[in-house]
């Protein structure tokens, strides 16, 4: 009995190890830069007076479980594991147009489309990125959730001077680490939801540049040009965080056009709300699948160029 006592302390001994060595190892990993920062302790208190933050998170205007009533997370990993949908992937190359970014004329509106969130807008002379994700991996993990074959053909070189970088949440295929090094030369300003910030200043990013706002919150560009930062039915968070800071939409409100940027936002009241609120929206933008992971997740990257709608 004493012999099988040792042998089982050993065992625990070599088992309590190893888990030390991998939880240090998780450690370590998780203090890369590419995770960013989270928001400070006077941030917290600070949202702790807002209407759309309780008991330490963000939330969204409806109640919004991360899984289905009645459904389980061994559901979840069951499906991923053994019941994929059919074809989940296409079965050839998706067409791709390049569009020479610095050679567009200024006095032209135009749109490109880099996939799921990620688009470059011209519009009455301004330029405006969204959620750019140009690395082509959209995941912390190297090589986890990679960009289709053909499509990962934007780097940060081909981008002309970009007067407004939106970013509508901190999900790694919206907020993306290394396109923002190499971009935060290039953009002048930052319009981001509240503690999104705190990764752009870890990254380097002057705090000058940087606009956070809040639900409802707007902030006014020159005369003539107002961005709105409106709800969206999401959730947000890089490492093992969620909902410290805050997912959004936003309402680019330009002299030609009013542009509305619905982010991963799922269908809720707001957009009934903004639709009254704003006398006009010209062009809205919306992403599908937010209800389906799989399908979600293989729209990211399609590239192709549009123009926007004469009004």
């Amino acid at each position: 009995m004493n012999k099988f006592f040792r042998k089982l302390k050993k065992v625990m001994i070599v088992f309590i190890v190893i888990v030390s060595i991998l939880i240090l190892a998780l450690w370590l990993f998780m203090q890369q830069d590419k995770f960013g920062a989270s928001p400070t302790k006077d941030d917290r208190q600070k949202y702790e007076q807002l209407s759309n933050y309780k008991d330490g998170k963000f939330q969204n205007i409806s109640p919004t479980p991360m899984l289905t009533p009645n459904y389980s997370w061994t559901q979840v990993i069951k499906e991923q594991l053994f019941e994929k949908p059919s074809n989940p992937i296409p079965d050839k190359t998706l067409p791709t147009i390049k569009t020479d970014l610095k050679s567009l004329a200024i006095e032209e509106n135009v749109l490109v489309w880099f996939g799921h969130s990620s688009y470059f807008m011209q519009l009455d002379q301004k330029t405006y990125l969204v959620d750019p994700v140009f690395s082509g991996n959209a995941s912390p993990v190297p090589g986890t959730n990679k960009a289709f074959a053909g499509t990962d053909i934007y780097q940060a070189e081909d981008f002309p001077k970009i007067d407004y970088l939106i970013i509508t949440h901190d999900h790694y295929d919206h907020l993306d680490y290394p396109t923002i090094i190499h971009l935060k030369e290039k953009a002048e300003k930052f319009i981001v939801g509240l503690g999104v910030g705190n990764h752009l200043k870890k990254w380097g990013v002057p705090e000058d540049k940087i606009i956070e706002l809040n639900w409802y919150e707007s902030t006014q560009q020159g005369t003539d040009l107002s961005i709105h930062c409106e709800p969206a039915r999401h959730f947000s968070g890089r490492g093992f965080s969620r909902n410290n800071t805050l997912w959004a939409s936003f309402l680019i409100k330009s002299p030609s056009m009013t542009i509305y940027v619905g982010g991963d936002s799922g269908y809720d009241s707001h957009f009934a709300t903004i639709g009254k609120k704003y006398a006009t929206i010209d062009f809205a933008i919306l992403d599908n699948g937010q209800y389906n992971l799989l399908g979600e997740r293989f729209t990211i990257f399609r590239k192709t160029l549009y123009k926007l709608p004469k009004i």
